[in-house]
């Protein structure tokens, strides 16, 4: 019977983890089938879940009658721009904090976890007044220097709890052989520390590219939006484009803007999968 025991507990959490995850996918699926639809069929009460005959052109209604590839390569270039600037600038901050033994290095390391704690709202009138002291506003300067600045401090923070897993004698091993800090950190610090910062990039990309705040305070230009902002407002004029009518919403059309949006990220995650749970696992190992 003791033997039978951890068997029958093994399928039964795994029976409760494909629950979950049947619910998980179930509001992608919804999604994914509405967009496949006509307008007639989703305002039927009730909606049917699967389309009468799948609607494949909604797809190229939204592409180029819209001109959702401009969104898409907007928010592409902040996306690639912010990533860039998180990686060049948390990577060596983490290295010093992880590695430097300076004065009141934790407590400087607090200090910058502090302001984690800081809402977003409460700096937005502040950075708005210097952004357009700058000439900044209606560019993309204000979505992307501070991620050139280390302004990402949850990236310094994973990528130095992962570096405190490297072991010293191997960067004073380096140190002896003559190598600079900066060769250190590139050449063997962060081949090492792979796991993290693919971590660190996976949530950059996916914070960047679901930023709705931002982009809505700082661009005003239609030519200029990203993908969030291209998607309220394509709500907000819908009723012009086909399939709609006066006062009402295509949600269909709307749904087939949000699958081209989730696409990029499900790929993305499905590429580094791997690695991305090695770093979020690894990066609790030493504190």
């Amino acid at each position: 019977m003791d033997h039978h025991r951890p068997r029958s507990l093994s399928v039964l959490v795994a029976l409760l983890l494909a629950l979950g995850a049947c619910v998980m996918l179930l509001p992608l699926a919804w999604m994914l089938l509405t967009s496949l639809k006509t307008f007639p069929e989703i305002l039927r009460n009730p909606a049917p879940w699967l389309p009468g005959q799948p609607q494949w052109h909604n797809y190229r209604t939204v592409w180029e009658g819209f001109a959702y590839y401009r969104f898409f390569l907007n928010s592409a270039f902040v996306a690639a721009m912010v990533i860039a600037g998180t990686v060049l600038t948390c990577c060596p901050a983490a290295y010093a904090f992880a590695y430097y033994d300076v004065r009141h290095k934790e407590l400087l390391f607090g200090a910058l976890l502090s302001t984690l704690m800081l809402p977003a709202q409460v700096t937005v009138i502040p950075l708005f007044k210097a952004f357009a002291a700058l000439h900044w506003v209606n560019t993309y300067l204000p979505l992307v220097v501070p991620a050139w600045l280390g302004g990402n401090i949850f990236g310094i923070f994973l990528l130095r709890q992962f570096f405190r897993t490297v072991p010293k004698s191997f960067i004073e091993a380096a140190r002896l052989d003559g190598a600079s800090e900066w060769t250190i950190l590139w050449r063997l610090v962060v081949p090492m520390s792979l796991p993290a910062v693919l971590t660190v990039v996976i949530f950059t990309f996916l914070w960047s590219w679901n930023d709705l705040f931002n982009p809505l305070v700082y661009l005003h230009d239609e030519s200029t939006y990203t993908l969030p902002v291209g998607l309220l407002y394509f709500i907000a004029r819908a009723d012009q484009l086909a399939g709609g009518s006066a006062g009402q919403v295509p949600w269909h059309l709307v749904m087939t803007l949000a699958t081209v949006m989730v696409l990029p990220v499900i790929a993305l995650f499905v590429i580094v999968q791997r690695r991305f749970v090695e770093g979020v696992a690894a990066t609790g190992v030493k504190g």
